[in-house]
């Protein structure tokens, strides 16, 4: 078994194995519908424990009809259900639970050491669906739409993210890494990319560009990535935030400064960041990205059970 952390914990190759299988498993769904299941069925018989902490409509969705054309079968558990280290159960022990009653266990969660006591402590694969400093299964689906829509590998592109530093940047910068691309983010001076990211990067011996001005982050790029700038939960002063990025609003004077073709990415939900004629015009590709997440996760699951054709 594998587990499904963090991008930057996995091997290059494996992350090109799950792409290139998605993209074989799309191309072979092209004449079912929905609910009918892949024909091999590579999961039949397994069962797949959800945990939600945080709210969730994509992720949600999405692996429930890729669990379901794999030919599993799930159960979603609220973390208001289970003790979680609470009470006078450990989380060790409910760990073991879950090995002793699932197959694999997903959750979403706001504590990276949530998960990783999980990791320690689970005998089934373990699949992290978000988490503060990781957003692994968006980023790499996000990876699979870029190449499908630009028919090249994305080591050929130029990637400019604008936006707040958060754990979707988190893991767009491991893929940068990972498949070597040039990453440019455009971003207020306080809400750069950690230190810790920054250091991983210069020991891998990767760099990635930090602009102020979004128009220079954007300038030729391919993709334009964002993220909603003030996320559900951020604790952070939200009416400063919002003032701080206020010149960093993704509109068409904006996208003018990127290449002719660049498209337009969003992870969703969406907010002030950028304007509605961007969202809905003919360089947005959202929701082909949101729906792509099915195929993707199909093929992370796999991975997580050593499956991979």
């Amino acid at each position: 078994m594998k587990n499904f952390i963090n991008l930057k914990d996995i091997p290059a190759k494996d992350l090109r194995k799950i792409l290139n299988d998605a993209k074989k498993r799309k191309k072979k769904r092209k004449k079912l519908s929905t609910l009918d299941v892949d024909k091999d069925r590579p999961l039949k018989g397994k069962m797949l424990i959800q945990m939600y902490e945080k709210q969730s409509s994509r992720t949600r969705l999405s692996f429930h009809i890729a669990i379901n054309q794999l030919g599993a079968g799930s159960i979603i558990v609220k973390a208001s259900e289970l003790h979680l280290g609470k009470g006078e159960e450990s989380l060790a022990d409910t760990a073991k639970i879950l090995s002793t009653y699932g197959d694999g266990f997903m959750l979403r969660t706001d504590s990276d050491k949530k998960i990783e006591d999980f990791s320690k402590n689970l005998k089934i694969p373990i699949i992290n669906l978000l988490s503060p400093s990781s957003h692994p299964c968006q980023v790499l689906s996000d990876i699979f739409t870029v190449e499908e829509i630009k028919k090249k590998p994305i080591s050929k592109l130029n990637i400019t993210w604008i936006g707040d530093s958060n754990n979707v940047l988190n893991s767009l910068i491991a893929t940068s890494v990972k498949f070597k691309f040039q990453l440019n983010i455009g971003c207020p001076k306080n809400y750069r990319p950690p230190k810790f990211i920054m250091n991983w990067l210069k020991k891998n011996k990767r760099k990635i560009k930090v602009y102020n001005d979004p128009k220079k982050a954007a300038k030729n790029a391919d993709v334009i990535f964002s993220d909603k700038v003030v996320s559900l939960n951020d604790r952070a002063n939200k009416a400063k935030k919002i003032k701080d990025f206020k010149n960093y609003r993704i509109n068409s004077s904006l996208i003018k400064c990127a290449k002719r073709d660049v498209i337009f990415l969003h992870c969703l939900p969406r907010g002030n960041e950028v304007s509605e004629d961007v969202f809905l015009g003919n360089k947005s590709r959202v929701w082909q990205q949101a729906l792509n997440r099915v195929h993707v996760q199909k093929s992370i699951l796999l991975y997580c059970f050593e499956k991979l054709r």
